[in-house]
């Protein structure tokens, strides 16, 4: 008999089960990513087997079968959650391209049920999308307009949860710690915000960080036009977002992507910039 926990922690609440319908639309995306002599290994945690005559069958209905057994013995959403994770595990697929590809059309299917995949591979609870236009939106014309303006991956890397989940209020006050991050790691300096990039951008504090030569008068003004921008980025974004009520500073999606753009221009002068010896005291 299994034992009864004498925890004070309360249980996790189990996920609801998922309708056919769901289970179907996300299977089939799955049966495209998988070899059928791999099917067995995938499902053999779900303690379901397979009939001789269900090997004959197309991919994706053997996994439908399998996860649809499974709900209805456990009565809850696992079934299909454990074999996302299965499946879905970066390692492998063939590409990056490929696993991506995968990753939009499960999330497409997914977000109507308030799961996605995440760029990991692992399961991430999120907002529910309310309709099929919103869920393919959520999944797909994000990705690929965060793709056609080459965002830089250290950006996204900060934000892509919030844009999926359309909070632009906190997209962009991730997006602006992202390049402070950087900062403080090429330099292996402390402090934010402008007293950050004075720190390490500033002509008269050094600096640690050289976009150019330095040496002519203009190459003299990008370096402090970029420290310019940065300080601009945390002045605009970062300090009224961390600091005034949601409500009172929104912003849309079009203004986020067009931060993001800025912030993935000094991420990329940031990759190139030398970084300096500190100044002999």
């Amino acid at each position: 008999m299994r034992p009864v926990s004498t925890s004070c922690a309360s249980p996790r609440p189990m996920p609801a089960p998922f309708s056919a319908a769901t289970i179907e639309a996300v299977c089939k995306v799955l049966g495209d990513a998988v070899a059928g002599s791999q099917i067995p290994n995938l499902i053999a945690p779900l303690k379901v087997i397979e009939q001789p005559g269900d090997v004959q069958g197309t991919k994706w209905k053997r996994l439908f079968n399998a996860i649809v057994t499974a709900q209805n013995r456990q009565q809850d959403g696992r079934p299909l959650l454990r074999l996302l994770t299965e499946v879905m595990a970066p390692v492998r697929f063939p590409s990056p391209r490929a696993f991506e590809s995968c990753q939009r059309g499960v999330n497409e299917k997914l977000l109507l049920s308030g799961f996605r995949i995440a760029d990991d591979g692992s399961l991430e609870k999120v907002r529910a999308a309310k309709t099929v236009a919103e869920a393919q939106r959520r999944a797909d014309d994000l990705y690929a307009e965060l793709n056609r303006r080459e965002i830089h991956p250290d950006v996204v890397r900060f934000c892509r949860a919030e844009l999926l989940d359309q909070n632009y209020f906190h997209t962009v006050l991730e997006a602006s710690k992202s390049v402070a991050e950087k900062l403080r790691r090429l330099t292996d300096s402390r402090g934010d915000g402008s007293a950050l990039v004075d720190a390490t951008c500033s002509i008269a504090s050094g600096p640690r960080i050289a976009f150019n030569s330095l040496e002519t008068s203009w190459e003299q003004s990008e370096q402090n036009g970029l420290a310019t921008l940065m300080k601009g980025l945390f002045a605009t974004y970062r300090n009224p977002a961390a600091h005034a009520p949601k409500v009172r500073w929104a912003t849309s999606r079009a203004e986020a992507l067009d931060m993001l753009t800025l912030a993935s221009m000094l991420h990329r002068r940031l990759d190139n910039a030398t970084v300096l010896p500190p100044r002999p005291a």
